[in-house]
């Protein structure tokens, strides 16, 4: 599963069709894929979300876009801390104010995607049914796409809502920081149905800087250890000033060994070294080679 939601994670970078594809060789072959997208440049909003259907309908994964690269203002929204309240029923949160409006720009047309899943409609072709209604809701991300996973997991309310029943797990990859502390119950208990997944070297989980604002994960961490993914029984800590997080970006453009002697470096956060760590051994991966 880690790996199957791992693949969607990334390839939430790439286009519709791409993401489609790659998900087909994964299973989701003859189902049905959709996005929902909404860019306001000066806002510094970038929110992108794929959903893709099973073909019987009873499974249905959404996949969250994370910070694209050579994007400076996706850059700056995700500098935008706040935080800010997120209304949530009977309790108080506050949330990253860049990440929650980004979340709440493309959430209705989420939601809308999956009430039609719920009805037994096909998201491509409403009007045509499937076999069964949504049973089963997978919520992924990496970067920031792992933020919006955890807040739009949050933002589904009480567990007695229906499409709370239907979700089953969320998985993230390189996380940022998305909830202030102190934590709700809600948190608390969705905590049991989020797995995080993070590398040591990756910076991104220790963001933003305490010098911000206090931020704290939650759900259960996995770290990358010795060649495989280990329970940890903390979570990673926040990062005390944002001064401390320079050095990885230079390390990025270091030699081999010299980053390898770095605390951080930004080559252990992007997608595709998550990937090489979830794939399973022997397994025919989404490029259709042999991993």
């Amino acid at each position: 599963m880690a790996h199957l939601l791992g693949v969607g994670s990334a390839y939430a970078y790439a286009d519709t069709r791409t993401f489609a594809m790659m998900m087909s060789r994964l299973g989701f072959g003859g189902g049905a894929c959709v996005s929902v997208e909404q860019t306001v440049d000066a806002m510094f909003v970038f929110s992108t979300a794929y959903l893709v259907q099973s073909r019987c309908g009873r499974v249905v994964l959404l996949a969250y876009r994370g910070t694209e690269p050579n994007n400076l203002a996706n850059w700056l929204g995700d500098a935008d801390v706040g935080p800010e309240p997120m209304p949530l029923a009977g309790e108080r949160l506050a949330v990253h104010s860049g990440f929650h409006r980004n979340l709440r720009a493309t959430r209705w047309g989420v939601l809308a995607e999956l009430n039609l899943a719920l009805e037994g409609r096909s998201l491509l072709a409403p009007d045509r049914r499937v076999d069964h209604p949504l049973a089963a809701l997978y919520v992924t991300g990496h970067s920031l796409g792992g933020a919006l996973a955890v807040l739009f997991a949050l933002s589904l309310g009480p567990a007695e809502s229906v499409l709370a029943r239907k979700l089953r797990a969320i998985y993230t990859f390189g996380q940022p920081l998305a909830t202030a502390v102190p934590l709700p119950g809600a948190a608390q208990r969705l905590g049991r149905r989020l797995f995080r997944h993070v590398f040591l070297r990756d910076p991104i989980p220790t963001l933003p800087a305490a010098s911000w604002g206090r931020l704290a994960h939650f759900g259960r961490e996995y770290r990358w250890q010795d060649g495989e993914w280990r329970r940890s029984a903390t979570a990673v800590a926040q990062i005390a000033s944002a001064r401390k997080f320079s050095p990885s970006v230079l390390a990025f453009f270091l030699s081999a060994k010299r980053r390898a002697a770095a605390r951080y470096s930004l080559a252990d956060h992007v997608p595709h070294r998550y990937l090489e760590a979830l794939r399973p051994p022997g397994r025919v991966t989404e490029l259709g080679d042999q991993g």
